[in-house]
């Protein structure tokens, strides 16, 4: 069993899920000119990273991506998106993805599951929860046949599930303090030291939240690639 990852930078890695997935990881890294795949393995996650969805001129491999992205959830290839990769899977079935209208949401935020999610695979039991978060842009229109997960104060379209097993989050359950501190570091927020620690103390808390989804959606990976 092997799940194809797509990184967009150094500082937006696999994190905590590379501990927690408890199985191979093929890590495709277009910025270092590495090529996609057609298809992924028995498994897609796509990572985040500073790229707004739309800026294919820019990041020449953001159409290859949705392209990636859309072809999975079409043959129900068990997909995880995160943040960036959240969007980028919104635009490449038919969602909207914007400049959000509220700004930053960052660092350590609630979000909270919809009734949908009593009975998701891997969002199941979480209730209301704190994650990590980073991002400028919003999904302001999901996909057509979308079943919202979560949401949030800021931002309402947190996570949602597409076609059988395909997610997508907007926030960061994969971050680690050090990785998220390497953000707001490189980007010179007044608040980080703040943030930080705030993620910091945080840390069990969002491991205990988050692992079951990773080891969940690990799962369904195994459960699809024997099946």
């Amino acid at each position: 069993m092997r799940i194809t990852v797509i990184e967009h930078e150094a500082d937006a890695g696999l994190g905590f899920l590379a501990g927690w997935l408890g199985t191979a990881c093929d890590v495709v890294r277009p910025y270092l000119g590495e090529e996609l795949p057609e298809r992924a393995a028995d498994g897609l996650i796509v990572l985040g990273g500073e790229a707004a969805a739309w800026e294919d001129e820019d990041f020449p491999w953001l159409p290859v991506t949705r392209d990636l992205l859309r072809r999975s959830v079409a043959d129900s290839t068990p997909t995880l998106a995160v943040c960036l990769g959240a969007q980028l899977m919104t635009m490449a079935c038919g969602g909207t993805v914007e400049r959000g209208g509220a700004g930053l949401e960052v660092g350590l935020c609630e979000v909270s599951t919809l009734p949908a999610a009593a009975t998701d695979p891997l969002l199941s039991g979480i209730g209301a929860a704190v994650a990590i978060q980073y991002h400028r842009d919003a999904m302001t229109r999901l996909p057509e046949g979308a079943v919202p997960l979560m949401t949030g104060t800021r931002y309402p379209n947190q996570a949602y599930r597409l076609g059988e097993r395909a997610w997508a989050v907007q926030f960061h359950p994969e971050a680690t303090p050090a990785i998220f501190a390497s953000w707001t570091t490189a980007s010179g927020l007044d608040s980080a030291e703040r943030l930080n620690a705030e993620v910091e103390a945080a840390e069990d808390k969002l491991i205990a939240t988050w692992r079951p989804m990773a080891e969940a959606f690990a799962g369904v990976v195994k459960t699809a690639a024997h099946g």
